[in-house]
């Protein structure tokens, strides 16, 4: 299943913290990107906003995986998920009815 994540941040990142802990943080997406389970990160162009597509078998699944990153361990950042489905929309092409 497919889920968008959209990061909220909370509490700012300590200046003293903030190299070691933005380095754990890259280390731990690139290996669930390694995983399979990210298959897409972005940054909102004009605000400081991760957006990431997992693959994951459930919502469950998702909010377990991104519990582990580091920023959301330390209470730095959420995620806001959002389970996607195929657009069904297209079927209507193919409806009987339509001329």
């Amino acid at each position: 299943m497919k889920i968008l994540a959209l990061e909220r941040e909370h509490d700012p990142i300590p200046v003293a913290l903030r190299e070691s802990v933005l380095k754990a943080e890259a280390l731990a997406v690139w290996r669930l990107q390694q995983a399979g389970v990210i298959r897409e990160i972005y940054f909102h162009r004009d605000q400081h906003q991760a957006i990431i597509v997992l693959e994951c078998a459930d919502e469950t699944e998702a909010k377990t995986r991104l519990d582990a990153l580091p920023l959301v361990k330390d209470g730095y950042v959420t995620f806001d998920l959002v389970p996607l489905a195929p657009y069904p929309g297209l079927a209507r092409l193919f409806d009987k009815g339509l001329s």
